[in-house]
């Protein structure tokens, strides 16, 4: 069964408090400006992303976005709803099936699929959408704190 759970009151969730179905979602905008924006940060200047006139002549007949622009919606979603505050990502697995394009909105869902308490790690599986079409998924592997830190007064 799945639980969509909002962010913690704290920032983020402890390990006792996840458990296996919990799911976060988050609905993003895909922009001119964020795509130039993630450009910058990333490097990554691929004219498919930012020439239209380039990007009109490729099998994509327009431009996209970075594939890891979306990924990064997830990361969004990890770091600040579920597990949120505290967590680091271990790996992220990624697959790509459709692109994104300027003007989408995409639906990033991460759901709970397996608790570590030794390890302190969990498993999260990781979906992207677009006009609720599956346009990227992958599954993370996320360290989560024990604890919270004690609040200063």
């Amino acid at each position: 069964m799945t639980e969509l759970a909002h962010a913690h009151p704290s920032g983020g969730y402890i390990l006792e408090e996840l458990h296996v179905g919990m799911a976060a979602e988050k609905i993003v905008d895909v922009t001119e400006d964020r795509i130039r924006l993630f450009a910058e940060a990333s490097d990554d200047f691929n004219p498919v992303h930012l020439d239209e006139a380039y990007a009109a002549r490729t099998a994509y007949r327009g431009r996209i976005a970075h594939g890891l622009l979306s990924a990064a919606f997830g990361s969004a979603v990890v770091g600040t709803i579920l597990p949120g505050a505290g967590s680091i990502y271990v790996s992220q697995t990624l697959a790509f099936h459709f692109p994104v394009r300027i003007g989408d909105q995409v639906r990033i869902r991460i759901t709970v699929i397996a608790v570590d308490p030794e390890s302190a790690r969990v498993e999260l599986n990781c979906e992207g959408f677009a006009a609720d079409k599956l346009v990227m998924d992958g599954i993370a592997v996320v360290r989560v704190p024990r604890r919270r830190k004690p609040q200063n007064r």
